[in-house]
């Protein structure tokens, strides 16, 4: 059942990132650019986002299981580090030059857009990159 909860999870909210023009690199390019001519709507998109992300994360931290019975996954961690300040610009910079972020690039992707070849690719070696730093570093010590 969690299997296909995801599934239909998955299925809505690409479904939801088609219709909000968020895969549509030259519709988050235009939302972007500030100084040229800038399109808004993807900024009612985001608040409409943020809101039911709150309202869900809001309920979510009130309960040890999801509903279908599963132990709930919320980070605990709220430390804005220089580590994450640096992640987020590194993100925002992807974004802001290729148009895409993580989900709608994958759909771009499974629609054939060239482009989103090249994010995916640069965005799954990146990820491959962090690992083998990750793991490269040397095992913290514990008394």
């Amino acid at each position: 059942m969690a299997r296909l909860t995801a599934l239909l999870s998955g299925l809505l909210f690409g479904w939801g990132l088609i219709v909000s023009g968020m895969a549509n690199p030259a519709k988050v390019l235009a939302f972007l650019d500030l100084a040229g001519r800038w399109d808004p709507s993807l900024a009612f998109v985001m608040a409409g986002a943020l809101v039911v992300a709150g309202v869900a994360f809001s309920l979510a931290r009130r309960r040890d299981k999801s509903l279908l019975g599963l132990p709930m996954q919320i980070p605990a961690n709220s430390i804005v580090s220089p580590r994450l300040l640096l992640g987020s610009a590194v993100f925002g910079i992807g974004w802001g030059l290729a148009g895409f972020c993580p989900g709608p690039a994958l759909i771009a992707l499974g629609a054939g857009f060239p482009k989103a070849w090249v994010f995916v690719a640069a965005m799954l070696g990146g990820m491959a990159a962090f690992e083998l730093l990750e793991r490269a570093k040397p095992r913290r010590q514990h008394a």
